[in-house]
């Protein structure tokens, strides 16, 4: 029943995780990049240590994300998932491979 669930909610695009399994497997991947994905009004009120600040609302975000290197694994999250869970999606339809968005967001964390 639990597969059945599971495969309902199953994307080939990123990886969704909980809190606890994000920073776990953040910290035991080589190369990993964290990404926050928040306006600066958010980020002001705190981030996680070592992300990569880039606002998923800023009109060059997807030119930016461009040249960063396809092949590393990122890390993406924002307030509560949804922006970096479409920030996955936009990096998967450029090529990114490895991509894992926090479940929840930093709210979650």
């Amino acid at each position: 029943m639990l597969n059945i669930f599971k495969s309902l909610f199953k994307n080939d695009a990123y990886e969704n995780l909980p809190a606890t399994d994000f920073l776990t497997q953040l910290k035991a991947t080589p190369d990993a990049v964290l990404l926050d994905v928040r306006t600066p009004g958010e980020v002001a009120a705190g981030k996680l240590k070592g992300a990569k600040i880039m606002d998923f609302y800023d009109p060059g975000f997807s030119t930016t994300v461009s040249k960063l290197d396809k092949a590393k694994p990122y890390f993406i999250y924002c307030r509560s998932g949804v922006r970096s869970a479409n920030a996955c999606k936009m990096m998967h339809k450029m090529g990114f491979t490895k991509l894992f968005n926090l479940s929840g967001g930093y709210l979650s964390v």
